[in-house]
Parts: structure tokens; C-alpha cells; sequence
């Protein structure tokens, strides 16, 4: 009788767990079925041209076209490359800036102003006047997103040093705890939500300026050049495959880069809610 009653509980459960991870799945998929659906309205509806605004089976066959071809795969690989290695730069370099002038008073008054300055300043202003210091192609695609993208960084670093509780450091130099100690356990942690926000609104710069860009630095392939080679043909379909390739990318850096270091840090210590 125990065993059956074990089991019942354990079906139950075990049906409870399944409901929930099926509304889960449809809490996400939502959004998506409603955007689809409205896209397919405006787009049967007549109010646009097909060609300007093509149906989603249109823009699923082209994407599926120019993946086959290898097309779009070596695009994508190319914005990739440039992405990663500009926004490596201003992760690096940015969360140096911003945790030294959270640190160190007399960085915060040389540096503080010049990043206020530079960054309202629209990151597509600073394109012409790194095309003609480093020349077009690669180099100068990469520093202008490294640039661009690491102001946000620098003021989520310098945000989250600031915020740091003083009774955190108060109570670490009280227990012995040196400079090298209280950075690592007690002020690198407490600024981690912070730094890891600004790497997100790091990313995201990097991405509008890197798209923006690789229409102007003459570069031989990636999805913006793409995206704007398709717009002088008219060829909507494979503009719209190149923006899904852009949020695909998107989603994957969040939840397998992003989210993981989130859990693996600031979630694991209890400093956030899962």
C-alpha cells in the first residue's frame, strides 16, 4: 500500500514537473507565435509589396537557401570573428578602466570626464575617423567596436565598484584581510552584477556599431555587408535571413555565455534571485 501511495506521489510530481517545463516552453514560444502571426497578416494583406515585405515561408526558404550555399555560414563567421575580438578588447580594457576609477580616486577625476565625454558621442561618428587611422578592412572594424562598446562597461565597472557596502570592506580589513584579498573576495563580487550588466550593454553597442560599420570599412564579407548588399536589390528575404542570423547569435551568447557565467558567480554566492 506505501508503495503504491510512493508511486502515485512520484507520478504526480513527476506530471507537475512536465506541465511546468511545457509552460515554460509556451511562455517563450508566445511572443514569437504572436509576432509571426501579425507578420503574416501584414504580409498576405497587401498593404506592402511581397518583395518589401515578403511572407515567412519566403524568408525561411531564402535562409535556408543561403545557409546550404555556405553563404551566409561565412558571413556569419566573419561578423563573429570581428564581434568577439572587439568586444574581448573593450571587456578587458573597459572593466580595468571602470574598477580603477571606482578605486582609485585620482583615476576617477583624470578619466571620469573624458569618459562622460566620449560616451554620448554616437559610436557610427567615430567610424570616419577610424577608417582613415587605420585604414579600411579588419583592424579598423575591430578597435571601433572595441572602442564603442566599452564605455558602458567602464560605467557599469566604475557603478559597481562605488556600490560596493562599506561595511563590506570595514568588516574585511578588520578580520586582516589585504588589498589583494579585499579585491578578490569582497569587492569583485560585489561589483560582479554590475560589470556583468555593463558586459551585456557592451555587447549590444558592439553589435549596432559592428553591422553599422561593415557597410563602410569595404570589408569583403559579414552579415552587414550582407544585410546592405541585399538592400540595393531589393532582395528583403535575404536582409531578413541576415537580421535572424544577428538574434540567433543574440540568444546563444546570452544563454550560454552570459547566463552561465551569472549562475556559476553572482547566483551561485546568492547575490540574485535564479
Amino acid at each position: 500500500m506505501q508503495d503504491a501511495v510512493t508511486i502515485s506521489v512520484a507520478e504526480a510530481a513527476g506530471e507537475s514537473r512536465g506541465a511546468e517545463r511545457w509552460r515554460l516552453i509556451w511562455r517563450n514560444v508566445f511572443p514569437f507565435v504572436v509576432v509571426g502571426g501579425l507578420w503574416e497578416i501584414v504580409a498576405w494583406a497587401g498593404i506592402f509589396p511581397q518583395r518589401l515585405f515578403p511572407p515567412l515561408e519566403q524568408v525561411a526558404a531564402s535562409f535556408y537557401q543561403l545557409t546550404v550555399s555556405g553563404i551566409l555560414p561565412h558571413h556569419a563567421i566573419e561578423t563573429i570573428f570581428r564581434l568577439l575580438s572587439g568586444f574581448a578588447l573593450a571587456a578587458v580594457f573597459g572593466t580595468i578602466i571602470g574598477v580603477l576609477m571606482g578605486r582609485s580616486r585620482r583615476a576617477e577625476d583624470i578619466l571620469l570626464p573624458l569618459v562622460s565625454i566620449g560616451a554620448p558621442i554616437p559610436g557610427l561618428a567615430y567610424a570616419p575617423l577610424f577608417l582613415l587611422w587605420f585604414g579600411l578592412g579588419n583592424f579598423s572594424s575591430i578597435l571601433l567596436v572595441g572602442f564603442v562598446s566599452a564605455f558602458p562597461i567602464i560605467f557599469n565597472s566604475w557603478t559597481g565598484v562605488k556600490a560596493v557596502k562599506e561595511i563590506w570592506v570595514r568588516s574585511a580589513q578588520s578580520m586582516g584581510a589585504d588589498d589583494k584579498r579585499l579585491f578578490r573576495y569582497v569587492i569583485l563580487p560585489g561589483a560582479l552584477p554590475y560589470i556583468l550588466t555593463g558586459l551585456r550593454l557592451g555587447l549590444a553597442q558592439a553589435w549596432r556599431i559592428l553591422v553599422a560599420v561593415e557597410m563602410l570599412a569595404a570589408v569583403p564579407w559579414g552579415l552587414g555587408w550582407l544585410i546592405f548588399g541585399a538592400r540595393k536589390f531589393l532582395n528583403t528575404d535575404a536582409m531578413l535571413a541576415g537580421i535572424v542570423v544577428i538574434a540567433i547569435i543574440g540568444i546563444l551568447l546570452e544563454k550560454y555565455v552570459f547566463q552561465k557565467i551569472e549562475n556559476y558567480t553572482v547566483v551561485r554566492w546568492g547575490m540574485t534571485a535564479k
